[in-house]
């Protein structure tokens, strides 16, 4: 029997040209970014220049000026330090594959057998620990050497690894000196973001405490990974920020801005585990009828307030103005909540949970009187 709305098709979008579109734009929307655009243009003036400059290099260099602009992409990455490693470790897999096909080009031509085994002992150094990027270029140089540079072996590996050389050389410079990129923007939105989830955990919880139980509203209890999930956010914005502070110039007009990132992180964590923790609470109450966690019904009321409270909290987290006001009313909703824990174990009532859940609430609210505290010192 067919109920009263049809399925979707499952392709629906081919159907539907506003919807692709809408996916397209979205889509070029997420690569025509500002850093997209800045990095493109610098990927592209690293090569320019490196090809520029390949047919000045001595020897035969000049005549293979197409590994310049090669080693300049090689060497272009979003931020400095990574554009030095990689850039590094490319020539040193380089080398190697140059010093695996040396081996084989004083007995013997480019001939099946010696390809195999050029690539399979290349593919094997490759392999060893903290490699990198270097592990890709093992193999490469060495079928490249082999196969390439024949009879002129030494000539050809010279000409490969002084233009890639050159090119890593330019793509670095180009990197290190045209706008250095700073991923500090990155950790504020990804940070609001996640408070804004655990504010709305924590509301959710709160309206679900005013339902008859078990409660219609209880998609809050399978948020746990995607808290976790806008969580990992959090910190891999920061280690973006981190990582292209290294070797940049600018990162000194902007070290306060990543101690603040790495302090904010660390508050950020600890808030996560205990809205986790008092989600993990309150879903057992409400729904594993054998865990010995259990909500008495006198509390609900101001375990909802002062789990309202809490997330207006963290919504204020940043607004120093609107701060102390929610930090005295968190705590005073907190402190009715544990009033009321008392006087239903005064009843001989189970409070395990409710306790739990203002314990909770509490090191919430002690976590963000200490960043306020950490920011009015600064």
């Amino acid at each position: 029997m067919r109920s009263g709305r049809e399925a979707e098709p499952k392709f629906a979008y081919l159907r539907s040209p506003r919807a692709a579109v809408q996916a397209s734009a979205g889509a070029v929307r997420h690569a025509v970014t500002y850093h997209r655009l800045l990095f493109a243009a610098k990927t592209a003036l690293a090569a320019g220049l490196a090809w520029y400059l390949a047919p000045l290099m001595p020897g035969p260099a000049a005549a293979y000026p197409y590994y310049a602009p090669l080693g300049a992409l090689v060497s272009m990455y979003p931020t400095v330090a990574d554009s030095a490693r990689h850039g590094l470790q490319s020539l040193l897999g380089l080398a190697l594959g140059i010093g695996v096909a040396f081996v084989f080009t004083t007995f013997t031509g480019p001939t099946a057998l010696a390809i195999a085994a050029v690539v399979g002992i290349a593919v094997l150094i490759g392999g060893l620990p903290r490699m990198g990027a270097a592990s890709d270029w093992v193999p490469m140089a060495a079928l490249f050497v082999l196969v390439i540079g024949g009879a002129n072996a030494e000539s050809f590996s010279f000409a490969y690894i002084l233009q890639m050389a050159a090119g890593v050389a330019v793509g670095f410079a180009v990197n290190w000196l045209v706008f250095p990129p700073l991923h500090l923007d990155g950790v504020d939105r990804s940070s609001a973001a996640h408070r804004k989830a655990l504010a709305r955990q924590l509301k959710d919880m709160a309206a679900a405490m005013q339902e008859s139980w078990p409660p219609d509203h209880e998609d809050w209890a399978g948020r746990s990974q995607e808290l976790a999930r806008t969580a990992s956010e959090v910190r891999a914005a920061v280690h973006d920020a981190e990582v292209s502070a290294k070797a940049n110039p600018r990162s000194r007009r902007h070290h306060r801005a990543l101690e603040h990132n790495l302090a904010e992180q660390r508050y950020i964590e600890r808030v996560t585990f205990h809205v986790q923790d008092v989600t993990d609470v309150l879903a057992s109450a409400i729904w594993e009828e054998h865990a010995d966690t259990v909500i008495p019904a006198e509390i609900t009321g101001d375990l909802s307030a002062a789990l309202s409270s809490v997330a207006g909290l963290l919504s204020d987290w940043n607004d120093p103005d609107a701060l102390a006001g929610s930090l005295a009313e968190a705590r005073d909703a907190v402190g009715q909540l544990s009033s009321a824990v008392a006087r239903a174990a005064s009843r001989d009532a189970n409070v395990t949970a409710g306790a739990s859940v203002a314990m909770s609430l509490r090191r919430i609210i002690s976590v963000v009187a200490g960043k306020a505290d950490d920011g009015r010192r600064d």
